[in-house]
């Protein structure tokens, strides 16, 4: 369908239907609704190498628009083996998507990458990406369009939006507790340690590379423990500031080492590490995103109310449901840049369908963007989820997708008359 066709279209269904909400109980997870028609997703990347960017909590694009941060690999299907690096690069929107290799790297994983992303402080030009240095994790700040680079001593989890301080974890201990999500580079050094006095989370300045650890692994174990502690083994994952960066949020996850299943808790903290806060005490918590600085969207289930996405309060602790009727499963969430609209995507259905699609919480309008077919040889930790993110003025969206031979990072634009109404 020509885009002019479809954008038509889309303003009929809009003003002929009003908001579009769903009928109590209806699944929606299981099919597309309206629009009909889906707006096109182009290639922004192409093989016959595959191409990656990670996960959906930050934008590859610059300041500019022009260029698309990437990854860029020769295997998939499989987990990564020590030594195995990714070429870390840029992708230049204007000249016919030419892939321009920056670095490699072999601080890397499927379903994270190697945290590459554009630091707030100079978005325009410089970049910030893990790297192995001998025998420790560290990270780079790169010039992309003059080279020079300087190294911190410290590896990156999550970056403030001023590109002024960091967030960190030991990845070594994440790849054998949560594979997929850490670095196979460098053995864990405690892996006999269920809950380590030093392993936790680190802060560090980017402009210095001053750090120091913020908790521990066995303060996380020590807190209101649970008789599911004995025999565990505990660590961090899944690190975000809010968006002022005064305080950041975090997962403590649980496994018993003869048992597949984790279990998790979530926690905010001032950014020194101190006025902890438990939110919630439900062992279920997965994907989240900042919708300011007080209120965080997270999908987790309550004492009174199954697995949902809800608005914690991180304050108060109060909760809200968001989207009981539309938003029936668990998928990764980020608000747009107005934080008028939510972007979602699903897991695989029985099919092997992806789908791709927009939530307006003040009229529970859901929009659907794609519905793609899932590679069924890409599982496990290196399954290729849509990872959906938005570029700076919520005009855009590129998410990673397996539905050709080659897996690849695609463009889709939200369409305009969203952009008028939202």
């Amino acid at each position: 369908m020509k885009r002019r066709t479809f954008l038509k279209g889309l303003a009929g269904v809009l003003a002929a239907r009003g908001p579009m909400t769903a009928s109590p109980g209806a699944d929606l997870s299981s099919r597309p609704t309206a629009p009909p028609a889906f707006p096109p997703a182009r290639a922004a990347t192409r093989g016959p190498k595959h191409h990656f960017f990670g996960y959906y909590d930050k934008t590859p694009w610059d300041h500019t628009g022009r260029y698309l941060l990437a990854m860029e690999v020769d295997f998939i299907g499989r987990d990564p083996r020590p030594g195995e690096a990714v070429t870390v690069g840029m992708v230049d929107l204007k000249q016919e998507n030419r892939f321009l290799p920056l670095d490699t790297t072999t601080a890397w994983s499927w379903q994270q990458g190697t945290m590459l992303q554009w630091l707030g402080s100079a978005p325009d030009r410089e970049i910030i990406y893990n790297t192995l240095d001998k025998n420790r994790y560290v990270s780079v700040v790169r010039d992309v369009h003059h080279g020079r680079t300087r190294r911190l001593p410290r590896p990156v989890y999550d970056v403030s939006l001023d590109g002024k301080q960091a967030l960190t974890l030991d990845f070594e201990r994440v790849n054998r507790l949560r594979p997929g999500y850490g670095y196979v580079a460098l053995p864990e050094r405690l892996k006999h340690d269920p809950a380590p006095h030093d392993a936790g989370i680190y802060w560090m300045d980017l402009a210095t590379g001053n750090h120091r650890q913020l908790l521990s692994i066995a303060w996380a174990a020590r807190n209101q423990p649970l008789p599911e502690f004995e025999n565990a083994h505990h660590w961090f994952n899944h690190l975000k500031f809010n968006p002022s960066g005064t305080r950041f949020l975090f997962l403590h996850r649980w496994r018993r080492l003869d048992k597949g299943s984790f279990r998790t808790r979530l926690y905010t903290a001032d950014r020194d590490g101190g006025n902890v806060r438990l939110l919630s005490r439900s062992p279920l918590v997965s994907h989240f995103d900042w919708r300011d600085d007080e209120t965080i969207l997270v999908w987790t289930a309550t004492e009174d109310n199954n697995p949902h996405f809800f608005l914690v309060n991180d304050r108060t602790g109060t909760c809200e449901i968001v989207g009981q009727n539309t938003l029936t499963a668990d998928g990764h969430c980020s608000y747009s840049p107005d934080r008028k609209w939510i972007l979602l995507d699903t897991y695989p259905d029985r099919q092997r369908r992806q789908r791709l699609f927009l939530y307006r919480p003040a009229d529970a309008a859901r929009i659907d963007l794609g519905d793609f077919a899932a590679n069924p040889k890409l599982t496990g930790a290196s399954r290729c989820d849509l990872h959906p993110r938005w570029n700076r003025d919520g005009t855009r969206i590129c998410f990673d997708g397996s539905f050709e031979p080659t897996r690849q990072m695609y463009i889709v634009d939200v369409p305009e008359p969203l952009r008028s109404t939202s």
